[in-house]
């Protein structure tokens, strides 16, 4: 019973960030929306018991995808301004396109034989994945960090206002 409670959290996380996503005219919004989502979407691989499965979808998609698509937002600020049109000319063929293709999805679902493991999930992945992280591939690893908090400061410094002065003189 708790975990269909606990499932129905999360379809309510994921179902709010969605809509959230494609209601807010924000697009900066609808960003943090999809890391609301993509977060929801990690309780579910929680809940399946597929941990690693769980935290590649957090560290990939909340922590990679969503700030790479916050970082551009902030990046290309300067064509979102008030001047530009907000509006997509295409919403009467998305609004066409968009209940057919769930219709062909849902049929293709519903067709579909889908197997049945029986088989138990090992509880060491996750653990096997750290430790080689840890271990051998440690080195690697912290490079990669580095680069990314070299990157994530550079973005930071290209995406600041510089328009308007503060004062300082340099």
């Amino acid at each position: 019973m708790a975990e269909q409670i606990i499932f129905f959290i999360f379809t309510l996380i994921v179902l709010g960030g969605g809509i959230g996503i494609v209601a807010t005219k924000n697009l900066y919004y609808s960003a943090l929306f999809l890391s609301l989502t993509l977060s929801g979407m990690a309780g579910y691989f929680v809940l399946l018991n597929a941990g690693f499965l769980a935290a590649v979808q957090v560290v990939v998609y909340v922590g990679a995808i969503a700030i790479l698509i916050l970082f551009a937002i902030m990046l290309s600020r300067r064509m979102m301004t008030a001047d530009e049109p907000q509006t997509n000319r295409q919403t009467w063929l998305a609004a066409i396109v968009s209940p057919l293709l769930f219709v062909a999805l849902l049929v293709m679902v519903l067709q579909i034989n889908w197997p049945l493991s029986t088989a138990a999930p090992t509880d060491n992945a996750v653990l096997l994945l750290g430790m080689s992280f840890l271990g051998s591939y440690v080195i690697p690893f912290e490079v990669i960090s580095v680069l990314l908090l070299v990157a994530l400061v550079g973005a930071i410094i290209l995406a600041r206002d510089t328009s308007t002065d503060t004062g300082r003189k340099g």
